[in-house]
Order: C-alpha cells, then sequence, then structure tokens
C-alpha cells in the first residue's frame, strides 16, 4: 500500500484540548483516564491527559471520539517512542 494511500486512511482532528476524533483506527488497545492507546493505519498512537473517557468508538468504520483534557499525542514504531509531534518538529 502506497504511503500517500495509508494517510488519506488516517487523521486527527484537535477541537481546542478537548475533543479528538480520530479515523483510521483499527483496535484499542489499552484505556483509562491518563491515556489512550489505539492501533491506526499508520501504527500505535498514545493520547495522553486527564479525565479521558471515550465518547464515540467504531471499529468498523475506524472511528474514535475521545474527550477529557488532552496533554500529548505520540506515535510508537516497532514499540520505540520517536518523541511527539513538536519535538519531531521543531527538535
Amino acid at each position: 500500500m502506497a504511503m500517500e494511500e495509508r494517510v488519506e486512511q488516517h487523521s486527527l482532528i484537535l477541537k481546542g484540548r478537548g475533543k479528538l476524533s480520530v479515523s483510521g483506527v483499527v483496535d484499542v488497545q489499552n484505556f483509562d483516564e491518563t491515556l489512550v492507546s489505539m492501533e491506526t493505519t499508520l501504527g500505535l498512537l498514545l493520547v495522553r491527559g486527564n479525565g479521558l473517557h471515550i465518547e464515540r468508538l467504531s471499529l468498523e468504520g475506524g472511528e474514535l471520539e475521545l474527550e477529557g483534557e488532552i496533554d500529548s499525542m505520540e506515535y510508537e514504531e516497532n514499540g520505540q517512542s520517536r518523541g511527539g509531534l513538536f519535538s519531531r518538529i521543531f527538535g
């Protein structure tokens, strides 16, 4: 599968710091009030924060809506952390 096709299947929409919509979700591996880890079409996505809860989940449609105070979003590949989005952009 070409990289362009995979990117189109996965997106993140963050509204403020309180609501996150994710598409391209394959599975939710773990969730609690401070961490939600999900497998996406682009790898493992970790969302950290406080008071996190899954508002809506549709694995058939590959969609997840998360609410709470979102502090960070981070992708991992092969179990190795690559750092947060801002560290990759500015680091």
